[in-house]
């Protein structure tokens, strides 16, 4: 659905994103990551025509933007950080103005706003002026802008900044369901709403490449083997020899305080295995919690600059 092949962006010979590629299949939510400054923004400009790339290829849906670039615009629904509403304008009159720049024919043009409007729940405003709506109806108005001409791809920059809580549930919410239809381009800060809502997460910094592949995926490769931590008491000197020997376990380091990190296989849970051994051996369980390695790890580890270059050439060739 999206190819970018070997993009680049230079700006007075320095280059922004350098050689970038990447594949993005029909259907699914990407989670675009990187630092501020390592060129998010830039390369969904390029993706959308709306900044040229200095080289490389873009096809979006089959449209390169090369030979096309008016077509694969029309592919594509690109909702920026900054959304540019008009605020003296009502939510319906906005919309049937983003329709008519988008090239929705008339014949299509009720049939469109209904579409959005319902998708994007703005029934109770649809006759309000877009200045007196919060910032979260007025993120849902520009993602309805970007839906009007029914995109089979959507570029996402940042929509749920500056949201409370409750409106980036709803946000959060709206893009799960979109991503049923439409192959999504997801770029945010908040990196637990990846893990809840994208299939494949791709990371950059400094206009490269560093990580490409699902959040379990990068996770293992990166982090290592998942680990759960058990509290005993009462446990004998042998006790992690014993641990040791349960079915995937691959390592167990004891701690003074009577914890055991415990090491297994990704495939592996030794939780039942320590729960029956503590029953045997008369210990006194008191804890027993996995202890699982985010997203935000991942990304901490491979845009700091003095790990990110050794752990950023394994986790690209996790793909």
């Amino acid at each position: 659905m999206i190819e970018v092949e070997n993009l680049s962006r230079v700006y007075v010979d320095t280059p922004v994103v350098d050689g970038l590629s990447f594949h993005v299949p029909e259907g699914q939510i990407l989670g675009f990551l990187g630092p501020n400054g390592a060129g998010k923004t830039t390369v969904m400009r390029m993706m959308t025509g709306f900044l040229p790339p200095t080289t490389g290829r873009v096809v979006v849906a089959g449209v390169d933007l090369d030979a096309d670039p008016v077509g694969l615009r029309r592919k594509i629904g690109y909702l920026p950080e900054n959304v540019p509403l008009y605020p003296e304008l009502r939510v319906d009159e906005y919309l049937r103005f983003r329709a008519d720049v988008e090239g929705v024919r008339r014949p299509e043009l009720s049939e469109s706003l209904e579409y959005v409007v319902e998708r994007c729940m703005l029934s109770d405003v649809r006759r309000q002026a877009i200045g007196t709506l919060s910032k979260g109806y007025r993120q849902r108005v520009g993602l309805a802008g970007a839906l009007i001409h029914k995109p089979p791809v959507l570029i996402l920059d940042e929509p749920t900044v500056g949201l409370d809580p409750n409106q980036i549930i709803k946000i959060r919410e709206l893009i799960t369901e979109l991503g049923r239809d439409h192959t999504v381009v997801l770029s945010t800060h908040i990196l637990p709403e990846v893990e809840q809502i994208c299939e494949r997460v791709f990371i950059i910094d400094h206009g490269r490449v560093v990580a490409d592949g699902t959040p379990e995926a990068l996770r293992t490769k990166l982090i290592g083997n998942p680990v759960v931590r058990v509290e005993i008491r009462g446990a004998g000197d042998d006790a992690a020899e014993s641990l040791g020997r349960l079915p995937g376990v691959v390592a167990v380091n004891r701690r003074a305080d009577g914890v055991f990190l415990i090491e297994h296989a990704g495939d592996a849970d030794p939780r039942e295995g320590v729960f029956h051994l503590a029953v045997d051996r008369g210990w006194i369980l008191l804890g027993l919690t996995p202890q699982r390695a985010t997203l935000e790890d991942v990304f901490v580890r491979l845009t700091t600059a003095d790990d990110a270059a050794p752990m950023a050439a394994s986790a690209a060739q996790e793909v």
